[in-house]
């Protein structure tokens, strides 16, 4: 298995005590990611950003952000702006208060991060953990992830340190259905056998019990795919091109593909020879200066 890396260092701090600590993501996504392709050679399909003022193509570095006020009033924000705003300390992960475990809506639930002790003696992690896990209460955090400030529960789960981020209550929409307005309770026979059912189907959770069958058949029609060939499998050097896909979900992951792009294209390409063009093609280009040609005497 990869190693984890960290992508974050910093302390927790809790009343007079420091824990210094690294944060690495506690979840991965396994699955099995796509690209747009143009359906007639298997082409990628490339991202470029263009103003929709000037036409031209916008390099990151030119990129502000920019909101749109309901009246239709567009606000610039650069770096210096948001820096401004009031925010924890990005190295320093302060906690608010310790609350009972059950308190907790899980609907607030977000993202999962493990924290490693990051110091000769973890003597003062094992500590607040074990805290932590016999009391049976998780403790409410700020925690500053790429300049974004999340409430978050920090919480001991079999001795480490895990923090969850949690979305705000506003975040959460109100579920109000009409459908369900005066509608009659259950009768007690109704309820009764509803809960004998409950009980039939009752067990202990384990998540290895359940797969992801849709991955899993995905997997096996690509691999039958691969192996039986056809025109819908296409060698990778013929269709790997530069350029980016049409569908950019994570930023973090757009910057990094254009700063690789831009150090391929620092590097002196070494020039091949000029291959001969198919007879097909020669043609083409002919009927193509003909027809030029004819155009321009018109």
């Amino acid at each position: 298995m990869e190693r984890m890396r960290s992508i974050w260092k910093g302390s927790i701090a809790f009343g007079l005590v420091n824990v210094p600590v690294k944060v690495y993501s506690a979840t991965e996504d396994h699955d099995i990611r796509f690209h747009q392709v143009h359906a007639k050679d298997g082409g990628r399909i490339k991202y470029n950003r263009v103003c929709s003022e000037c036409g031209n193509v916008v390099q990151y570095a030119d990129i502000d952000k920019a909101y749109d006020s309901d009246d239709g009033v567009r606000v610039v924000l650069t770096d210096d702006d948001f820096g401004k705003l009031p925010a924890a300390e990005k190295h320093e992960i302060p906690v608010l208060q310790f609350v009972p475990t059950e308190q907790i809506d899980p609907i607030l639930f977000e993202k999962s991060y493990f924290l490693e002790p990051d110091s000769s003696s973890p003597k003062a992690y094992v500590l607040l953990a074990t805290a932590l896990e016999n009391s049976d209460r998780t403790a409410l955090v700020h925690f500053t992830l790429r300049q974004r400030t999340r409430l978050a529960a920090m919480r001991s789960r079999d001795g480490v340190l895990v923090i969850q981020t949690l979305l705000w209550p506003d975040e959460v929409r109100a579920a109000e259905f009409s459908s369900l307005d005066g509608v009659d309770k259950p009768k007690a026979k109704e309820l009764a056998m509803a809960e004998t059912l409950v009980d039939s189907m009752a067990d202990d959770f384990d998540p290895t019990e359940f797969t992801d069958d849709y991955q899993v058949q995905l997997r096996e029609l690509l691999d039958e795919m691969i192996e039986s060939g056809g025109k819908k499998v296409i060698p990778v050097a013929e269709v790997e091109k530069s350029g980016e896909d049409a569908e950019v979900v994570d930023l973090v992951a757009a910057l990094q593909r254009s700063v690789d792009a831009a150090g391929k294209k620092a590097a002196p390409a070494k020039k091949k020879p000029a291959k001969k063009a198919p007879a097909k093609t020669a043609a083409k280009k002919a009927a193509s200066k003909s027809s030029t040609s004819e155009r321009k005497r018109a």
